[in-house]
């Protein structure tokens, strides 16, 4: 974890490069403390001042499978401050109902709640790793909502759970629509490749995803 001011100095460093304004996406993700959240919440709303057509994307980091394992303090930030001003966020089953109060158990519980979560905004809201009471069994969904409207990418749930699987996603679908992808279409690409890439993890073997594939194997 980084000092706070360490935070602020490097991002003070991004806005005297002019890289807000040649940027197209913008990522947040891991905030690692309550003051570090502060400062990259400040430079959140700056950066979206400075360059109105930059896509803010939040990935609220908080917790997974019923736990919050960040520190106190940050979920305010991310609920107050961070996701208002957000035209996506990536939240996970657990950290979407933490975030909107509402229980999820269907698809009509997944719209209320990424409508709580949106509040008056036009925040898109990517669930991710859903189980509804209508996802087939032995699969596990990406949910998209946008505008009221589902769009739902499903895949094989693997007997593997290896970490920054939320954080591939996030960046993969960022990278997308800085290319240009519209939304839907960046969120199914990401979900094919996260889906690839766990294929391949399951069959090395290994406890760290494996993001390229082994030496002398096909893509």
């Amino acid at each position: 974890m980084l000092e706070t001011d360490l935070v602020a100095d490097l991002l003070k460093g991004v806005e005297e490069r002019d890289i807000v304004d040649e940027a197209a996406v913008l990522v947040t993700g891991y905030l690692g403390s309550p003051g570090n959240a502060a400062v990259i919440a400040d430079f959140v709303e700056r950066a979206l001042i400075r360059n109105s057509k930059l896509i803010y994307l939040c990935d609220p980091v908080i917790g997974d499978d019923g736990r919050v394992y960040v520190a106190d303090g940050i979920l305010d930030v991310v609920r107050h401050r961070l996701l208002p001003a957000a035209n996506l966020t990536t939240p996970n089953q657990f950290e979407l109902e933490l975030l909107s109060g509402i229980t999820i158990a269907d698809a009509q519980g997944l719209r209320a709640a990424c409508t709580a979560l949106a509040g008056t905004g036009r925040t898109d809201v990517v669930a991710t790793g859903c189980t509804l009471t209508d996802t087939p069994e032995g699969q596990v969904e990406t949910i998209l909502c946008a505008d009221g409207q589902l769009s739902r990418f499903a895949t094989p749930r693997l007997p593997i759970r290896p970490s920054g699987t939320g954080d591939l996603l996030t960046g993969l679908i960022a990278a997308h629509l800085a290319k240009g992808k519209a939304m839907e279409a960046a969120v199914r690409l990401a979900v094919e490749t996260i889906f690839a890439v766990l294929v391949r993890t399951q069959e090395a073997g290994t406890a760290e995803m494996r993001l390229v594939p082994l030496p002398g194997r096909k893509q």
